[in-house]
């Protein structure tokens, strides 16, 4: 008799959150869905035995989790919930208000009747984290802390007595109460990898794998395969081509697993369902013997598209594509595949959260059904593949999604006529495979790659990886192997799809400056453990989101004295300055250093002045052991032209609240003028740090002539531009504004009202 094999596969993935030259973890994603997903998906298998499954764990997210689970995971988001209210600075109490908020408000804070009440008193604010905090008392501060992790507790540990008694209590929790949550944390964290060992051995399950830092395959072998997915597509100017790379992450991954599990896996799901026939011959070579990817991927290579009815049926012909196992021979590789049914899949991920749980149990099961049944009747097997990631659907459905898979596995559990397996039980039981001569690259989105490159911020993420590969090449043979080995990690992180996810159009989230700033300290590290000094542009974000900033523009000319003082209150007035936000969307665990920034021209010089949040003392006071740098850019402009005329970069650090030692550079890292503390050198350059950081530049240095209101010549420049960044340890820390320049006219004073109206 034909039978239904129904192969399901749970991708588990989180970005690799951890910075490791500060060892501290920048988001607490991995911690959150640990705690609530990973554990109690593989467990709820205990009680179906005969509904078999594969899970794909990527090697990093493992790592991820045994740091949770030994208790060496820095995670500043962790130390906030566990801290004792009553310790709470002003500025932690705001931090966790920013925070601790970031979850379901319908399945997560709504189910605590508590935690929902302080989110509205949040919410009342404008979700404003300055106004709220007045209004939270100590008792509040303890019962966001400790709700805001129960919230993420798996549905299996919320029925353990002690943990559904303090659900029971609701609220006016203790400091007993907040350390028993914290404590459990961990433990729950801990029992994550072994829950899977254990279901693997009693064959429940299959653990599969993908590339170690889940990069983009085809991509990390050749960017130049974006264009052949999508012909037309704009490319990095610096062509990225890595096959050596992406060799490297997959065998990482295998010898990861063997590590933890004991064996090597047998099959991969490529980082996004990414494939191409370079990237499937290099995991051949490998060892792996399966790769599953997207229909999509599958239509493209046979010239077939797959469409459905009303009623998600596939047209005529599509079953038997669809529904089987291909055999991939190409030159000397061979794979075998399968590829994702598209429909199922994204309505387990995206539709079923808004039904009935059984209802929805029960639509899948007809797809099921409905889409064997063509092949059955012909008296074939049919293989259905549904394939989505384990995690990120769950907080969107009531008490994580378990009733609605406890209804499903049960369903298929109970139809004699249906087989649950795993990708390699498909395998074996399969009669014969389709022949495949080879793949069309793409991913299971689109069966492009254009989500990771084409848009200009992939282009130029990848470009800075690219640069940032090749100093690797230059420089580590002559590095401490400590330091090589750090910096050759740091690379493999860069090379994550996650990254570039969010650069573009396609994707946007509260986090996008988070995962921004986390990409460029990655690369910030490689240049720093090589010992070379990280780029300016690393210090500015590559994303375009619109930066929360108030922003005023030159208004007239202005003629301070550059002595750090601020001795003259209306010596800046007219300048253009901007003054930043640090609210909303901030990197966990981010230190603001920069409060506002000014700049302004008077008819032969260039100003511009810098205010520290809390001032110069207080940044050296709170990093005594760093190496301190102010930075500012300068470039001139003329009408017409793409690239800047002229640019200088003016570097100080700081020592006892004062200039150590100042150089002006060119764009060719020239030496232009140097000197020693605050100076008015004979060149015109003058620097000064006091209460704040004053500078005055002569604009003939950027090739601007002298009294430029009176006499324009062409090509002259028209406009300088002003950028601010603070570096520590070589390391970009924070700059101002984040993105863009802070733009002067190059004009006669008398032009500027209209110019800053304009």
């Amino acid at each position: 008799m034909p039978t239904t094999r129904v192969v399901i596969l749970w991708h588990q993935h989180q970005p690799f959150y951890k910075d490791l030259v500060t060892n501290q973890y920048r988001m607490p994603w991995t911690r959150m869905h640990g705690l609530k997903d990973y554990y109690g998906m593989v467990r709820l298998l205990e009680e179906f035995p005969d509904v078999h499954q594969t899970f794909n764990l990527v090697p990093s997210l493992m790592d991820q989790i045994e740091d949770y689970a030994a208790g060496t995971a820095r995670d500043p988001l962790l130390e906030l919930a566990a801290k004792p209210a009553a310790s709470l600075t002003t500025d932690e109490r705001r931090m966790a208000l920013a925070n601790l908020f970031q979850a379901n408000a319908m399945h997560l804070i709504g189910r605590y009747p508590r935690y929902h009440e302080l989110f509205d008193r949040f919410r009342n604010t404008g979700a404003n984290p300055e106004k709220a905090e007045r209004s939270f008392s100590e008792r509040a501060f303890t019962d966001l802390q400790v709700l805001s992790q129960l919230a993420w507790f798996d549905e299996y540990v919320l029925e353990e007595p002690e943990i559904a008694e303090l659900v029971r209590k609701g609220r006016n929790y203790s400091l007993e109460d907040q350390a028993f949550v914290i404590a459990k944390e961990r433990e729950i964290m801990s029992r994550i990898l072994p829950a899977h060992a254990a279901a693997a051995k009693r064959g429940g399950i299959e653990i599969s794998t993908s590339p170690y830092y889940h990069p983009i395959l085809p991509l990390v072998c050749d960017t130049e395969q974006g264009a052949v997915s999508s012909p037309g597509l704009p490319l990095p100017r610096s062509r990225f081509r890595r096959p050596e790379d992406a060799r490297e992450q997959i065998r990482r991954g295998l010898d990861r697993h063997e590590e933890i599990f004991g064996m090597r896996p047998y099959g991969m799901w490529p980082s996004e369902g990414s494939v191409s026939d370079e990237a499937v011959a290099i995991a051949h070579s490998a060892g792996i013997r399966w790769m599953a990817t997207d229909e999509g991927v599958l239509a493209r290579s046979l010239n077939y598209w797959f469409t459905r009815d009303g009623q998600g049926r596939l047209n005529p012909g599509g079953h038997e594509r669809l529904y089987t196992i291909y055999q991939y021979e190409k030159a000397d590789a061979e794979m075998k595949m399968i590829f994702r049914d598209h429909s199922m899949s994204d309505q387990v991920g995206f539709v079923y959260s808004g039904m009935n749980p059984n209802d929805a149990a029960g639509h899948l099961m007809h797809c099921i059904r409905q889409a064997a049944q063509p092949l059955l009747a012909q008296g074939q097997d049919a293989m259905i593949p549904i394939i989505l990631d384990g995690e990120n659907a769950w907080e969107y459905f009531p008490r994580s999604g378990r009733e609605f898979l406890r209804r499903f596995y049960d369903a298929l559990q109970s139809d004699g006529s249906i087989e649950s397996v795993t990708v390699t039980e498909a395998i074996s039981r399969q009669k014969g495979f389709a022949p495949l001569k080879g793949l069309v690259p793409g991913s299971w989105i689109h069966a492009n790659f254009n989500v990771w490159v084409g848009a200009p911020e992939d282009n130029v993420s990848w470009e800075y990886l690219a640069s940032a590969r090749a100093l690797y090449d230059e420089l580590a043979p002559n590095v401490a192997e400590e330091q090589r080995k750090l910096a050759w990690e740091e690379l493999l992180i860069a090379e994550g799809s996650d990254w570039n996810w969010w650069y573009g159009p396609e994707h946007s989230t509260a986090n996008d400056r988070d995962f921004d700033e986390l990409y460029r300290k990655h690369l910030s590290n490689v240049y720093q453990l090589l010992g070379a000094t990280p780029p300016d542009y690393l210090a500015q974000p590559i994303s375009l989101v619109p930066e929360n900033i108030g922003h005023e523009p030159l208004t007239r000319y202005i003629h301070p004295r550059v002595d750090g003082k601020l001795s003259r209150y209306f010596e800046w007035v007219g300048a253009a300055h901007y003054v930043a936000s640090q609210s909303g969307g901030a990197m966990h665990g981010k230190q603001f250093y920069l409060d506002c920034a000014y700049a302004g021209i008077d008819a032969a010089n260039v100003y511009g002045r810098l205010d520290l949040v809390g001032g110069v003392l207080r940044l050296e006071e709170a990093d005594d052991s760093a190496e301190i740098e102010l930075v500012v850019n300068l470039e001139a402009w003329a009408v017409g032209t793409d690239q800047p005329h002229y640019t200088l970069r003016l570097g100080a650090t700081l020592t006892g609240g004062r200039v150590g030692a100042w150089q002006l550079t060119d764009s060719a890292d020239h030496l232009v003028a140097q000197g020693e503390r605050e100076s008015a050198d004979k060149a015109g350059v003058r620097l000064a740090v006091a209460k704040c950081v004053e500078f005055g530049l002569p604009l003939h240095w950027l090739g601007v002539t002298e009294r430029f209101d009176e006499a324009r010549v062409p090509g002259q420049p028209t406009r300088v531009h002003v950028r601010f960044s603070l570096w520590k340890d070589r390391i970009p820390a924070d700059a101002l504004p984040l993105e863009g320049w802070i733009e002067l006219p190059l004009v006669p004073e008398h032009d500027l009202i209209g110019v800053a109206k304009h």
